[in-house]
């Protein structure tokens, strides 16, 4: 089959392997052959794994500023709308629903932290959002 030099600790060795069903593999290591058995089948991914490290501080929650005149209500984690329960024009006070958002299989719900008129809906349902993209715009 296939043939490979290993140099180990200075010394030279020729392997063959001479054929590999299952766990079990026939080699020839230097003219002498053996008959290995593999723990468990070694498998491999056509596409690599993605690893993302922790966040080194806390989520922090939205904070609005209470004297500004226009608030932005950004999406806190990407995913995707399930509910806009808002329109332009409408009044909302501290804690309505604002739109639902659909994010590693949770449903969380955008509340509402300072009260206003609705300016701009900038999402809609079925959309895909990422984390800080703007969906509501409200004075």
């Amino acid at each position: 089959m296939k043939s490979f030099k290993f140099k180990v600790h200075e010394n030279n060795y020729h392997v063959t392997l001479l054929s590999h069903e299952g766990n079990t593999i026939e080699l020839e290591v230097n003219g002498t052959k053996y008959e290995v058995q593999l723990q468990e089948e070694v498998k491999t991914t056509k596409t690599p794994t993605l690893v993302r490290s922790a966040s080194k501080r806390p989520v922090e929650p939205l904070k609005v500023n209470p004297s500004s005149k226009k608030t932005k209500i950004l999406a806190p984690i990407p995913g995707s709308i399930l509910m806009v329960d808002v329109k332009v024009g409408d009044s909302v006070k501290v804690g309505d629903r604002l739109v639902q958002l659909e994010a590693m299989k949770m449903e969380n719900n955008i509340t509402s932290e300072k009260a206003g008129k609705i300016t701009a809906v900038l999402v809609s349902v079925g959309q895909k959002v990422l984390q800080n993209e703007v969906m509501i715009e409200l004075e």
